[in-house]
C-alpha cells in the first residue's frame, strides 16, 4: 500500500506516548485483513488525553479536526474499514462539538464520548469501553490490529498520528510534532516544531527558559518522568511535553502525594499490585516521616507485575524525583534473606 510505503519512509512515530512506528502498527491490521477478508475492521481515533496538564491533543482538534478525520478516512480506506470512531472525554466533547460535527459529517465515523477517567486511554480499555464491556485492560498479546474492537482487526492511533497521516499523504510532512509545555513558566501552550528539538532548545525556542532553580516532568503531568536542566539535551518523545517545576517552591513529598491520589483515583481496581500498591503509597505519604525503603520496595513492585501502564507509570516520576531532587535519595532495597 502505498501510504503505509509513505509512513515507513517518514519513519512516523506514535505520539500517545510509547513512540511505536505507525507504519508497523498497519502493516499488522493489513496482514490480519488479508488472512481473512470477511473480518470487519475498525479504526479509532484515541483523543481520551488524561494526562494532568497536556492539552496537546485538544489544541490539535480545535484547530485542525478535519486533517485528523482525512488522517483516519486514509485508515479507513487502506483497510476497507467498516467503521471509525473519535474515543473522546464527554467534557472534551462538548468544548469541540461543533467542530467535531462538522469534521465527521457525511462520514461513517462515529464520535464516542465518555465520562470515563485515566484508564480509559489505555487503548484495549478503550476498545472495551465502546463495545460497552467493563472498563478494564486487557491481557496483551492478542493485539487489538489482532483482535480489537467486537475482537475484529482495529487500528488504534493517537490524534496526532492521524494528523501526521494526513500531512504525509499531501507530501507535506516536514518532520515537526507539537509539544505541550506547562507549569512555572511565561509562555505556557502547545507549540509545533521540528522533532529533531532537544528539549533545551524547545525551553529556548519558546521563551520557557527559567530563571530559577528548577526541573522538568516530561512525558505527562502523572508518568512523566523527572529531568534535571543539565539532562535536557536530549530529543523530546512520547507525548511531546514538558512541566516546568521551580525546586524552591516546590515540596517534593508534597508532589508525589499529587501524583499517587491521581493514580489512586483512576486506577480500574483489576490488578492487585496497582490497586493495593497505591494505597500504600497513599497512606505512606500522608506520614510526617514516610518510610522511603517500602516507598521504593512498593514502585519497584509496581512496575515489575502490573497489567497495564498505569501502575507501572508510578515508577517513574517517583523514583526519579528521589533519585534527583533529593528526597529518600539514600535509601535502598534490602533483600530478604533466604
Amino acid at each position: 500500500m502505498k501510504i503505509i510505503h509513505k509512513l515507513q519512509e517518514r519513519d512516523l512515530r506514535g505520539r500517545g506516548g510509547a513512540e511505536f512506528p505507525v507504519a508497523f502498527k498497519w502493516l499488522s491490521v493489513l496482514k490480519a485483513r488479508l488472512e481473512d477478508i470477511e473480518r470487519p475492521v475498525y479504526v479509532v481515533c484515541n483523543a481520551a488525553e488524561g494526562e494532568p496538564s497536556i492539552t496537546k491533543d485538544m489544541y490539535i482538534l480545535r484547530h485542525h479536526a478535519k486533517e485528523v478525520v482525512e488522517g483516519m478516512m486514509i485508515a479507513m480506506e487502506t483497510f476497507d474499514a467498516k467503521e471509525g470512531f473519535i474515543f473522546i472525554k464527554q467534557k472534551n466533547y462538548q468544548k469541540l462539538k461543533g467542530k467535531l460535527d462538522r469534521a465527521v459529517k457525511g462520514k461513517n465515523i462515529s464520535i464516542f464520548a465518555t465520562d470515563g477517567g485515566y484508564i480509559c486511554g489505555e487503548e484495549t480499555t478503550l476498545l472495551n469501553n465502546i463495545s460497552g464491556e467493563r472498563r478494564e485492560p486487557r491481557i496483551k498479546p492478542p493485539y487489538p490490529t489482532e483482535k480489537g474492537l467486537y475482537n475484529q482487526p482495529t487500528l488504534v492511533n493517537n490524534v496526532e498520528s492521524y494528523y501526521f497521516v494526513h500531512k504525509i499523504d499531501k507530501n507535506d510532512y516536514h518532520h515537526t510534532r507539537f509539544y505541550s509545555i506547562g507549569g512555572a513558566v511565561k509562555h505556557p501552550g502547545v507549540y509545533e516544531m521540528s522533532e529533531k528539538m532537544t528539549m533545551a532548545e524547545v525551553l529556548k525556542a519558546t521563551g520557557n527558559v527559567p530563571r530559577f532553580k528548577y526541573f522538568a516532568q516530561v512525558g505527562g503531568g502523572a508518568a512523566g518522568e523527572i529531568y534535571l536542566p543539565e539532562e535536557l539535551n536530549c530529543r523530546l518523545c512520547g507525548a511531546g511535553s514538558i512541566i516546568v517545576y521551580n525546586q524552591k517552591t516546590t515540596p517534593p513529598q508534597d508532589l508525589m502525594k499529587k501524583w499517587v491520589k491521581f493514580f489512586y483515583d483512576e486506577n480500574c481496581g483489576q490488578c492487585v499490585p496497582c490497586r493495593e500498591g497505591m494505597l500504600r503509597l497513599k497512606e505512606e505519604l500522608n506520614k510526617e516521616k514516610p518510610n522511603w525503603t517500602i516507598i521504593r520496595a512498593i514502585l519497584h513492585t509496581q512496575k515489575d507485575t502490573s497489567l497495564c501502564p498505569l501502575g507501572r507509570s508510578a515508577y517513574y516520576p517517583m523514583i526519579s524525583l528521589m533519585e534527583k531532587v533529593g528526597i529518600g535519595k539514600n535509601t535502598k532495597i534490602k533483600r530478604l534473606k533466604d
